[in-house]
This record gives structure tokens, C-alpha cells and sequence, in this order.
């Protein structure tokens, strides 16, 4: 109740104030899915949040749990992540809500903040072999026009939420090579999502 209550809240101001677009939640599966998504500002949950209909348990990081806003990731089914160390209990907590049925959200980027290239960590793909859980790739386009990091900048631009095919995962053990060429797979996922935008853009 607490989690659908914000999620009408946050998609009523999402839609009104951004202008807020979701093409293909359509393709959101029943049961267990791992949810990625290019991560560009700290808004972008809230976009995902309104995006699907389902709720998401978002792996997030440990810093904001505290005080009222970690009570209330509490109660929204947040799965709470220390960054930095590779944190086998939170990837367990997320397997077992996979194995649960439910929808779990990681940003493989880890951090809105620039830094060379931010390259996308193995967690979903591991995730995604242990469990067989579908990926599903989301490309969120223009929310950093919204809320900036770095040099904060507000604005008020129509936010795009495009989702992609799941990707169907055998589950099995997890090596290394496996779980890069997944996660890669997954990222050309999403920045073609991100490229298709464009180009349909640029020919308007």
C-alpha cells in the first residue's frame, strides 16, 4: 500500500510537471526480473518508480538509509547496498526477492557521477545467472536536464523511460567471462535504446 501510494503520487507530478514518456512497459515480465537501467541523475528511480505499474525493489546505496528516508526505503522494499566492497549480503537479499517473484532494479553504473566512462558493474549479471531472471533493459533519457550532480542544474525537460526485449538468462554458475558478456549485453541494450532515440529525434 505504502509503495503503490507513492508511486501514484510520483507518477501524477512526473507526468505533469516533466512531461514524463514510457514507451514499452508493456514488455515488463511476470515474475522474477532484474530491471537495469543508465543512470544520469538522482531522479531516475522516481521516473522508474512511475514508469511500471509493478513494484521494484531498488538495490540501493547504504548512505541513505538513515533517519526518515531509510525508514521509508524500508518500507518500499529497498535493498540496501554498501558500496565499494563487493557486498555479498545485499546480492543475497536481492536473490532472494528474485526467487520471491518480485521485480528487483539495479543501476549497474552504481553513481550519477561522471567519472571517465562509469563503467557497469557485474551485480545483475551474476544476479541473473544464480536466479535465471530475465534482465530487462531501460534506457531513461534527458532526466539529467531535470537534476544535475555534478554543478547542479534544475530544469524542466519531457523525461523519456524507454524499455527494451527482455533478455532471456540460462541460470547456472557464474565465471567471470560469463557474467562480463552478459552485462555487456545488457549495456548495448540499453545504449541502443538510447541511440534508436536519438536518431529518431535527429530525423524530425
Amino acid at each position: 500500500m505504502t509503495y503503490r501510494l507513492a508511486q501514484l503520487t510520483i507518477a501524477r507530478l512526473a507526468g505533469f510537471v516533466l512531461r514524463l514518456r514510457v514507451t514499452g512497459a508493456e514488455r515488463m515480465p511476470a515474475g522474477a526480473v532484474i530491471v537495469v537501467a543508465n543512470h544520469e541523475s538522482m531522479l531516475d528511480p522516481f521516473f522508474l518508480a512511475a514508469a511500471f505499474r509493478r513494484p521494484l525493489r531498488f538495490v540501493t546505496k547504504g548512505e541513505l538509509f538513515v533517519g526518515p528516508l531509510g525508514w521509508l526505503l524500508e518500507r518500499l522494499g529497498g535493498i540496501r547496498i554498501v558500496r565499494g566492497r563487493g557486498d555479498l549480503a545485499a546480492l543475497a537479499r536481492a536473490e532472494q526477492a528474485l526467487r520471491g517473484g518480485h521485480a528487483v532494479m539495479l543501476f549497474p553504473q552504481g553513481t550519477t557521477i561522471p567519472h571517465g566512462e562509469r563503467p557497469w558493474l557485474r551485480g545483475a549479471a551474476r544476479l541473473a545467472r544464480a536466479t535465471g531472471a530475465p534482465i530487462l533493459p531501460v534506457a531513461i533519457v534527458d532526466s539529467e536536464k531535470a537534476l544535475r550532480s555534478v554543478r547542479v542544474k534544475v530544469g524542466f525537460p519531457s523525461v523519456k523511460v524507454l524499455v527494451g526485449e527482455p533478455i532471456a538468462v540460462e541460470p547456472g554458475p557464474s565465471t567471470i567471462a560469463e557474467a562480463k558478456a552478459l552485462t555487456a549485453r545488457a549495456r548495448d541494450a540499453v545504449e541502443g535504446l538510447r541511440a534508436s532515440h536519438r536518431a529518431s529525434f535527429a530525423r524530425r
